[in-house]
């Protein structure tokens, strides 16, 4: 069997990010989203609910939806990262994981509007959701094996981000050029949906789930091929009993590394502010701005295009400059995105009118979204690098679970803020108002974290 180089290496990690962003593209933002909440108006709106209502409503249902996924996801994570650290064993969850990712999405077939379940449309989701997620934490704990030099580590994570979405980007574009239909019933090259997608049972749309599993099922394979654990000695089985033990100890000594805590506790509330904007955003510009699917996924192209551009170079500004300037900047750039996002209504862009029909507030949107895709990927490739930095370089797998802990603890903030703010204004666009103070909040908890991190004493 041929060596696998260090460059096979990094490529085979790149490509689970290009195989699983997918996920977070067609799947959460700007296809199956979107139409979750296109589908749950119209139900709520033949059960007798005025449009408005019905609106919020759906927003609502995705947030609890979503909340819901998260509160699991925050319970197990930090748990399977020390059983994963205790066996020296990380792969054997992926493939688990991935598996979920493929069940998940695939089911989202079952979703035509005649027959929709609220219940089972989140059901198959968060399963797809989940399966993502936790792959995600086993496969980020490889970050640093694959290189000893910390500042190199920025230039992998921002390029392995990058990678990821252009994979997205070509999802995407693959998705609308064949399949979505627009209003006229052709794609958006004027084609028929590939294999006589019927656009009544907006099968053209639910596609979007098989897709997205076959899509992971094939691209999954470099990393396979290239990725393999380090096995630790002396240890030949899971032992959830040890990895407990090991959690609760990590836990009852991390006090005694202030600057980790005040990170995991800064990410926290910094990265559920940005899953809230890109859970809501797609919903948001069909319910206030009133786009159809189609101006949505031209949307998210722009959107992943400008996230793959500065990922790239956002890695390469990390390496220079240390991952914690690029986390700071990237902050205060979502904060004032998202105050743009909520001043934008069909007649007016930060509370000054315009005349009716104008561009400029679908225009302003498609700005917005730019710098979510540029300041967001950013954000999240150079903070999982900052994590390298932060951790225990001996239980890695760990310390990215305490990770997803820490953005998975309050995941359901986000998601659940947005829907009560749904709720109690009866206003979609106020409703995103929760997450200029999660930002701000992770902000400021930033002023507590070292550099370099406890353990590099």
């Amino acid at each position: 069997m041929s060596t696998i180089t260090a460059r096979k290496r990094i490529w085979g990690w790149y490509f689970f990010d290009w195989a699983s962003q997918p996920y977070n593209t067609l799947m959460l933002t700007f296809i199956f989203g979107p139409y979750f909440a296109q589908t749950a108006i119209a139900a709520l709106m033949e059960s007798g609910m005025t449009e408005p209502a019905a609106k919020a409503q759906a927003q609502a249902y995705w947030g609890y939806g979503l909340g819901g996924a998260g509160i699991l996801i925050a319970i197990l994570a930090p748990l399977l990262g020390a059983v994963s650290d205790s066996s020296g064993r990380r792969m054997p969850w992926i493939w688990l994981f991935s598996a979920f990712y493929v069940i998940g999405s695939g089911g989202l077939w079952w979703t035509a509007p005649q027959d929709f379940s609220v219940l089972w449309a989140l059901v198959f989701f968060g399963v797809g959701l989940i399966g993502m997620e936790f792959a995600t934490i086993f496969t980020n704990a490889y970050l640093p094996e694959l290189s000893p030099d910390r500042d190199e580590r920025g230039r992998i994570s921002g390029s392995g981000w990058a990678f990821g979405y252009v994979g997205g980007l070509v999802a995407l574009v693959i998705m609308l050029l064949l399949f979505q239909a627009g209003e006229s019933g052709k794609t958006m090259i004027g084609l028929s949906p590939l294999f006589g997608l019927d656009t009544v049972t907006k099968a053209d749309t639910r596609i979007v789930g098989p897709l997205s599993a076959l899509w992971f099922t094939v691209f999954m394979i470099p990393f396979f091929m290239y990725i393999r654990d380090t096995p630790k000695p002396q240890v030949q089985s899971y032992r959830f009993g040890k990895g407990l033990r090991d959690l609760l100890e990590t836990l009852r000594r991390l006090p005694r590394h202030p600057s980790l805590m005040a990170y995991l506790g800064s990410s926290m509330f910094y990265r559920d502010a940005l899953n809230g904007m890109y859970t809501f955003g797609g919903i948001y510009a069909l319910g206030v701005l009133n786009w159809s699917l189609m101006e949505i996924g031209i949307f998210g192209i722009l959107a992943v295009l400008s996230g793959a551009v500065f990922c790239w170079v956002g890695g390469r500004v990390d390496r220079r400059i240390g991952p914690m300037p690029v986390i700071v900047f990237c902050c205060i750039i979502l904060i004032l995105t998202a105050v743009l996002i909520i001043s934008l209504t069909p007649t007016s862009v930060m509370g000054i009118a315009v005349a009716e029909g104008s561009s400029l507030p679908d225009i302003m949107f498609y700005i917005a979204g730019a710098a979510i895709g540029a300041a967001g990927g950013t954000l999240q490739a150079s903070s999982r690098n900052m994590l390298t930095r932060q951790g225990d370089p001996d239980r890695m797998a760990e310390a990215f679970g305490l990770y997803a802990l820490s953005g998975k603890a309050t995941s359901f903030l986000a998601p659940t803020l947005i829907a009560l703010a749904s709720d109690i204004t009866g206003s979609q666009r106020l409703g995103i108002t929760p997450v200029v103070g999660l930002f701000i909040i992770g902000l400021v908890l930033l002023l507590w974290v070292q550099r370099d991190g406890d353990f590099a004493k």
